[in-house]
C-alpha cells in the first residue's frame, strides 16, 4: 500500500486450520506486530474479527486506523475438499451434457490402476441442461443461439433447488457472446441465484477443465460471497470499512469485487502468501533459491523457487479435480502439527486425517485423546510448557497417555513410539520434497530450506539431515509467515486468450493480441487503483511441441527464434530432453502485477545470545539430554548458538538438533547451518 495513503496502518490475517495468524505493520515507520489465536471453524469470521482487535491492542491502536485488510481464506478449499459447496446446475451446448462424467483418460498419480474408482462429477447429469447453439472453431456461429431453450432450461432450474448456475459453451473462449446473452437471461429468470460463465472464470480451450473450473467456481460463489459480505460487516461494526483484499492462489492479492465473481481464485490462498512471504525473507538475507515447507496444523505445503522466481501453474488441482486456474505451483500432502498417529492393519499410519482446531492434539486440553505429531514433540520435550506466550498451557500426561494408545499395541515405550510418529511424519514431507526438487531435475542439496507454519521449525533440521540441505532459513516469525506474506504481496490479475486454431505462429502476428490483452490489464490496473510506476505487465506465452496434450508457459518474445528457444530450454529444464517437432503457440496471457509497498526488513543491533530462560529434558537418539531453552528475541545480530537447544517466540518453537547452529541475521532472520559429510 502506498505510503501516501490516508492511513498506513495495514493487517493481514491469516485462518488455518488450527491457529487464526495476523500480522500487523504501520508502513510510515516500519513497526510491526503479530498475533495468533485459535481459529473457529464453526465461525471464521469471529477468529478473523478477534484476531485483528486482538493485534490491535496490542499495538494501541484501533479499528479505526486501519487503511487496508488483507486476508487469505480457506473457504473456497474447504467447500471443494469436503463437497459442502452449494447445489449448482449446469448449462452447456446441446450435445456436451456429459463433459464432466467423460473427464479425460488418464487417472491420479500414484493411484492404483485397478481400483481407482472415478468420482462423482460436482453436478450430476440430471443437473445439466442442454440448449440450443453452436460455436465453431474461431468463434464462429455454427449455430446461432435459441433463446427459448434458454429461457425453457431457467424453468427447469427453478424447480431444482439450485443456489448457483455454471454457464460452460462450447468454444466460448474464442466468442463470448452467447455465454454473456445466456447469462442475461438466467439472472433476469432467476434472480437471487449465482451465475458463472466460463468466459469469466477460465476463458480457454480444453472443454472439461474450463467446464469443471466454472462449476467449482459457481459452487464456492454463494458461500464465499456470503463470507467476504460477513467480513466486510464484522469490520464495520468494529469501525472500519476500508477495502478487504483476499489472497489469490497466484500469490497476489485482488479486490473483494473480483473475488465475488470469481472466487475458485482462492483455491490455495493461504499456502500462496506463506510462499511470498517466504521468498521476501531469504530475498532480504540474499538467498535466491529456496524450498519452502510450510507446516501448519492439518497440512504441508511445499514449493520451490528457483531464482526468486515463483513458479505458476494451470495443471494443479484440489481434491479430486483438476483446477485450470492460475496457482502457485506447490504439493500439498496431510501431514501437520495436528495429524493423527493411528494402527492400521497391524501398523503405525500418521495422517491425512488431523485434530483440527477442535479437539485438537491431547496436548492442548481440548479433549483430544488420539495421539498427534504435535503430541509426540511435548512427549519427548521438544517443546515448553506454555504456547502463544502462555495462553496455551500444555497437557504433558494427556500427551503421553495418547502416545501409549499406539505404544503399547507396537510393544514400544513411549519415546521411541513418539521418535517413530515424527520419523513417518518427516518422511511424508521428504517424499513431496522430493517431487518438486528431484522429480523436476534439482537436486535440493542446491536450495536452502525455509520450514515455516506453527511447526515447521520444529522440523527443520530433521528434514534437512535427510535431504542433506546445509541451510535452513526461519523467518523472523516463521509461525505467522502467512500473513507477513500477504502484506509482502503484490496486486495480481491474469488475462488470457487462446488462439483459435493452435499451431506455428509468428509472434508478430500474436502482437495485436498481446496489447489486446494489454489493454484489458490497464484497465483493471485503473479499477484497482495501482499508480502508473506500480504497474508491471508481463507477457507469457503457453507453448507444446506438436501432438503434445499439455502446454508450457514461457516469457513471450517478439522474434519467432527467440520464442521458441524460450520454450526448447523450459522444457529440457523440466524434463531433461527437447523434441525436434514443431512448436505451437497455444494461449497467450499477460499477466498483471501491482508491485506492494512491502514492509521493509527490520535490522537487528548487534548483541550477544541471550541466556538461557531454563533447560528441560529432552530425548534425542534414545538417551536424556538437557537442553537449554532461549527467548529468540533476545538474539542480536551475529549471535549464534550450536545445538541442541529449544528457541521460543510468540507464534512457533525452533528445535534446534544436535550438529546445526544457529546465526542471527541482520534482517530478523536466523540461518541455521550444520556441516554434512560427503
Amino acid at each position: 500500500m502506498p505510503k501516501d495513503t490516508p492511513s498506513a496502518l495495514a493487517i493481514a490475517v491469516d485462518i488455518g486450520g488450527t491457529f487464526t495468524d495476523i500480522a500487523l505493520v504501520d508502513h510510515a515507520t516500519g513497526e510491526t506486530w503479530r498475533g495468533k489465536t485459535p481459529s473457529t471453524p464453526a465461525d471464521p469470521s469471529e477468529g478473523f474479527v478477534t484476531g485483528i482487535l486482538q493485534t490491535l491492542e496490542d499495538a494501541g491502536r484501533s479499528a479505526a486506523d486501519l487503511g487496508q485488510v488483507l486476508h487469505g481464506t480457506t473457504v473456497a478449499t474447504n467447500m471443494i475438499l469436503e463437497g459442502k459447496g452449494a447445489r449448482t446446475a449446469l448449462v452447456t451446448t446441446k450435445g456436451f451434457r456429459h463433459v464432466l462424467s467423460i473427464g479425460r483418460q488418464d487417472i491420479p498419480r500414484k493411484t492404483n490402476l485397478y481400483t481407482w474408482v472415478k468420482p462423482e462429477p460436482p453436478v450430476p447429469a440430471e443437473r445439466i441442461l442442454e440448449i440450443e447453439e453452436r460455436m465453431g472453431v474461431g468463434g464462429v456461429v455454427i449455430t446461432p443461439l435459441d433463446e427459448d431453450t434458454v429461457r425453457d432450461a431457467a424453468r427447469a432450474i427453478a424447480k431444482m433447488d439450485v443456489k448457483a448456475v455454471a454457464v460452460s459453451l462450447l468454444h466460448a473462449f474464442a466468442n463470448p457472446d452467447h455465454e454473456r446473452r445466456v447469462a442475461e437471461i438466467l439472472a433476469e429468470m432467476l434472480p437471487g441465484l449465482a451465475i458463472t460463465t466460463s468466459t469469466d472464470v477460465l476463458p480457454v480451450s480444453r472443454e472439461y477443465e474450463r467446464t469443471l473450473a466454472t462449476v467449482l467456481n459457481a459452487t464456492v460463489m454463494p458461500g464465499v460471497t456470503a463470507y467476504v459480505a460477513r467480513l466486510e460487516e464484522r469490520l464495520a461494526a468494529e469501525g472500519t470499512e476500508v477495502p478487504l483484499m483476499l489472497m489469490q492462489s497466484n500469490g497476489g492479492i485482488a479486490g473483494a469485487p473480483k473475488i465475488r465473481v470469481a472466487p475458485a481464485l482462492t483455491a490455495l490462498s493461504g499456502p500462496a502468501a506463506g510462499v511470498v512471504g517466504a521468498r521476501a525473507v531469504a530475498r532480504a538475507c540474499g538467498i535466491d533459491d529456496i524450498i519452502t515447507v510450510d507446516i501448519g496444523g492439518t497440512s504441508a505445503d511445499i514449493c520451490l523457487i528457483r531464482e526468486g522466481e515463483i513458479g505458476l501453474t494451470q495443471a494443479g488441482s484440489v481434491g479430486n479435480w483438476p483446477l485450470a486456474l492460475p496457482m502457485v505451483d506447490m504439493i500439498t500432502i496431510g501431514a501437520g502439527g495436528g495429524s493423527l498417529a493411528r494402527m492400521r492393519e497391524g501398523a503405525l499410519v500418521v495422517g491425512p486425517e488431523s485434530a483440527g482446531a477442535r479437539p485438537g492434539p491431547a496436548a492442548y486440553g481440548h479433549g483430544g485423546t488420539e495421539p498427534t505429531v504435535t503430541d509426540a514433540h511435548v512427549v519427548l520435550g521438544q517443546l515448553p510448557s506454555n504456547l502463544l506466550g502462555g495462553r496455551i498451557a500444555l497437557d504433558v500426561e494427556a500427551a503421553r497417555a495418547a502416545v501409549a494408545s499406539v505404544a503399547e499395541p507396537l510393544g514400544l515405550d513411549l519415546e521411541t513410539a513418539a521418535r517413530g510418529i515424527l520419523a513417518i511424519a518427516d518422511n511424508h514431507m521428504v517424499g513431496a520434497v522430493r517431487v518438486v526438487s528431484v522429480e523436476r531435475g534439482h537436486d535440493p542439496r542446491d536450495f536452502a530450506l525455509v520450514p515455516f507454519g506453527g511447526a515447521g521449525p520444529l522440523h527443520g533440521c530433521a528434514l534437512a539431515d535427510l535431504l542433506g540441505i546445509r541451510r535452513v532459513l526461519l523467518a523472523p516469525a516463521p509461525g505467522v509467515l502467512c500473513a507477513d506474506g500477504l502484506l509482502a504481496a503484490d496486486l495480481k490479475a491474469e488475462f488470457s486468450r487462446a488462439l483459435t486454431r493452435p499451431g506455428p505462429m509468428d509472434p508478430g502476428e500474436a502482437l495485436p493480441l498481446v496489447a489486446e490483452l494489454s489493454a484489458q490489464a490497464e484497465a483493471w490496473f485503473e479499477t484497482e487503483g495501482v499508480p502508473a510506476e506500480r504497474r508491471l505487465l508481463t507477457p507469457v506465452a503457453l507453448m507444446r511441441f506438436a501432438g503434445q496434450g499439455g502446454e508450457l508457459a514461457v516469457p513471450f518474445a517478439e522474434s519467432r527464434a527467440a520464442l521458441e528457444e524460450n520454450f526448447r530450454t523450459a522444457h529440457q529444464t523440466l524434463y531433461g530432453f527437447a523434441l525436434q517437432s514443431a512448436i505451437e503457440l497455444v494461449t497467450l496471457r499477460v499477466e498483471a502485477t501491482g508491485l506492494a509497498d512491502a514492509p521493509e526488513p527490520a535490522q537487528l543491533a548487534e548483541g550477544p545470545a541471550p541466556a538461557p530462560s531454563e533447560h528441560v529434558s529432552v530425548m534425542i537418539a534414545g538417551e536424556t539430554v538437557a537442553v537449554p531453552v532461549c527467548d529468540r528475541a533476545g538474539f542480536g545480530a551475529g549471535a549464534a548458538i550450536d545445538g541442541p537447544a529449544i528457541l521460543t517466540q510468540l507464534d512457533t518453537t525452533t528445535f534446534l538438533a544436535p550438529g546445526w547452529r544457529a546465526t542471527a541475521h541482520a534482517s530478523g532472520a536466523m540461518i541455521l547451518t550444520r556441516e554434512i559429510s560427503e
